[in-house]
């Protein structure tokens, strides 16, 4: 069968009768067939989504709030030599290879110290300490440009009219910038999150698989290592639906951060 049009058909046949057309379909009914190994990819999935929700969750939620935090501290400080130093350090962390992270913190934490196993994965209560140490490299790894980006974005914030009425109110800067700031912040921090979302997966992908979780990242690895196009097809196909599902969360909490906003 021709791949989107076949020119042997009349009408809608045409478009029907090909091969893009026969593949896909059944993917907007979620139904994904079998691999090549002759398993269920919707049973996979199933049993693979919650080691990477236990993954990515963690992950995002901390280095949001690490990434906040240093953001605000920095700003309070901002044109100061902490600032120029911290802003230093975190384009250092920026250079330095994702890979890098995740061999020192495997050899530091696992192997030198023996704080946290190197790789492994145990379902339930017992997969915390499997976890500790990616959603810890995954947050650390991700505070350069996290931090940078908040900073950006409070620093815009802070020359705004608001800010000056509440100086000349008698707030303090702490106040200023925890109780206005921050909160005046939230949309351009909700668009960040969502930009954040599919790079998280992309990030779980290497993290899942130098941890040996057996979550949806390493299972695309496999699949395309293995050329299992049925798999690879089934994860670019959810991770189509989740980044779109993403955005339109996303407009709707507008609504909720800011009364300007209405949805029509």
């Amino acid at each position: 069968k021709p791949l989107f049009y076949n020119a042997q058909k009349t009408g809608a046949h045409a478009l029907t009768d090909t091969l893009f057309f026969t593949k896909s379909l059944s993917l907007f009914t979620f139904d994904f067939g079998q691999s090549d190994r002759g398993r269920d990819i919707s049973d996979d999935i199933g049993e693979r989504l919650w080691p990477s929700l236990a993954l990515a969750f963690p992950t995002l939620l901390i280095g949001l709030a690490i990434n906040i935090t240093f953001a605000l501290l920095i700003t309070l400080f901002r044109a100061t030599t902490f600032d120029y130093f911290a802003m230093t350090v975190c384009v250092i962390m920026m250079s330095v290879s994702g890979l890098f992270y995740i061999i020192f913190g495997q050899y530091l934490f696992g192997k030198l110290l023996n704080l946290t196993p190197i790789s492994g994965y145990q379902y339930g209560l017992a997969a915390i300490k499997f976890l500790i140490l990616p959603v810890l490299i995954g947050a650390v790894g991700g505070i350069g440009a996290g931090t940078r980006w908040y900073r950006t974005i409070f620093l815009e914030e802070i020359h705004r009219e608001y800010v000056r009425t509440a100086r000349a109110k008698g707030l303090s800067e702490l106040s200023v910038l925890f109780k206005h700031v921050l909160k005046n912040a939230l949309i351009p921090i909700l668009t960040g999150v969502v930009v954040i979302i599919p790079t998280l997966f992309m990030g779980s992908l290497i993290m899942e698989s130098f941890f040996g979780i057996p979550g949806l990242g390493s299972y695309t690895i496999d699949a395309i290592a293995q050329q299992d196009f049925n798999i690879v097809r089934a994860m670019v196909f959810l991770g189509t639906i989740f980044y779109v599902l993403g955005l339109i969360l996303t407009d709707i909490s507008y609504t909720l951060v800011d009364p300007r906003v209405r949805l029509q």
